[in-house]
C-alpha cells in the first residue's frame, strides 16, 4: 500500500504539493509498467491515494479556502466540480482491464486532466492560502488533512465532494472501502 504521508508535514500546502508530486510519480509507475500485475499494483496505489488525498481536501482544505481567500466560493466550486468528474472517470478506470490499450489510452487522459486540476489548486487555491493564514494554521491544517486521510475511504465516491458529505457517509464508505482492499488482497 502507498505511503500517503509525505516528510513534510509543518505546512499543508507543501504537504499537499508533495502527494501532487508523488501522484504524478504513480501515473508514470502505471504507465510504464511492463507487466500486468505490476501495473495493478501501481494502479491500486495510485487510487487508493487520489481517494485519500481528495476526501481531506474537501473536508480540511476546501472549507478553509472558501471564507479565507477571494473569491473562495468561486474557486473551491470550480476545483469540487472537476474533482466529482476525476471520481467518475475514476470508477470507470476500476473497472476496465488493466492490461488493455483501451485502459492505457484513458489513464493518459486521466493523468492530464488530473494534472491540471493540481495545477490549478496550487496556483488558485493552495498559494492563496498561504498568503492569507500564518505558519501555525497552516501547520494545524496539516495535521487535519493527515488525520482526514486516515480515515478517507479508499475509492473514489462520485457525488461525496463536500465537506458535510464526506463526514455523513465517508466513515462508512471507507469501512467499506478497507474491507473490500482487505478482502481482495487476500482472494488475489
Amino acid at each position: 500500500m502507498v505511503d500517503t504521508f509525505v516528510q513534510d508535514t509543518s505546512d499543508v500546502v507543501k504537504f499537499l504539493t508533495d502527494q501532487h508530486n508523488l501522484i504524478k510519480d504513480l501515473f508514470d509507475e502505471v504507465l510504464g509498467a511492463s507487466h500486468p500485475k505490476a501495473r495493478e499494483k501501481a494502479f491500486t496505489d495510485l487510487r487508493r491515494l487520489l481517494a485519500v488525498h481528495e476526501t481531506a481536501e474537501e473536508m480540511v482544505v476546501h472549507p478553509r479556502a472558501r471564507s479565507a481567500v477571494e473569491d473562495g466560493d468561486a474557486v473551491v466550486d470550480a476545483r469540487l466540480k472537476e474533482e466529482h468528474e476525476a471520481k467518475e472517470f475514476l470508477s470507470r478506470l476500476e473497472k476496465m482491464d488493466i492490461a488493455s490499450q483501451e485502459f492505457i489510452t484513458e489513464l493518459t487522459k486521466f493523468r492530464d486532466d488530473v494534472i491540471e486540476h493540481a495545477e490549478l489548486e496550487e496556483r488558485e487555491e493552495f498559494s492563496r492560502l498561504q498568503q492569507q493564514l500564518d505558519d501555525n494554521d497552516l501547520k494545524v491544517m496539516a495535521g487535519a488533512v493527515q488525520a482526514a486521510e486516515a480515515i478517507a475511504p479508499t475509492h473514489p465516491h462520485a457525488g461525496v465532494e463536500s465537506a458535510k458529505a464526506n463526514f455523513a457517509v465517508g466513515p462508512f464508505a471507507s469501512m467499506l472501502d478497507r474491507a473490500r482492499d482487505l478482502i481482495g488482497a487476500v482472494v488475489k
